[in-house]
């Protein structure tokens, strides 16, 4: 009878679990979702990134590659090749948390590209915990040392 009672509990506590990570699956779909609608607002043409910092169930940030403000609108020179000083969505949005009363300590960076090496290093620094992205960057790196300093990666492809 005890036993049974256990199985029940077991097999409820298991739906439970699923049934929460099918919520935070169409949760973390929908705000990739939302990091590719603002890609589309760089004005790169070699790739276009888009960020958003998710911080207790709120958006608390967004960004995509581009230019520092001021500077003209073009990513890349006459020969393709990107200008030093773009910066990238995530680096845009963690920068634009800075710039506010809130943090990133302990959120969520939605990202259509995974990190790269430098941004990764800012990613840990800014606190945040998990990173969830759609396709993979050329190198690694990025990726490798965020799960290497404990940080939650995750690929998730949309449709």
């Amino acid at each position: 009878m005890i036993k049974k009672k256990l199985e029940v509990l077991t097999l409820h506590a298991m739906e439970k679990q699923q049934t929460e990570q099918e919520k935070q699956l169409r949760y973390d779909s929908a705000y990739l979702k939302m990091a590719e609608s603002w890609s589309k607002l760089s004005h790169c043409k070699r790739k276009q990134v888009g960020a958003i910092i998710v911080k207790d169930e709120m958006i608390i940030s967004d960004g995509y590659n581009g230019t520092p403000a001021g500077f003209d609108n073009c990513c890349e020179d006459d020969d393709g090749n990107t200008h030093w000083y773009v910066l990238h969505a995530e680096a845009n949005a963690i920068l634009k948390v800075s710039k506010s009363t809130n943090n990133s300590k302990g959120a969520t960076l939605y990202l259509t590209l995974s990190p790269c090496k430098d941004c990764s290093k800012l990613i840990l620094q800014s606190g945040i915990k998990r990173v969830v992205y759609m396709n993979s960057y050329k190198d690694t790196e990025g990726i490798d040392f965020l799960v290497d300093a404990g940080i939650e990666t995750q690929q998730i492809d949309i449709i």
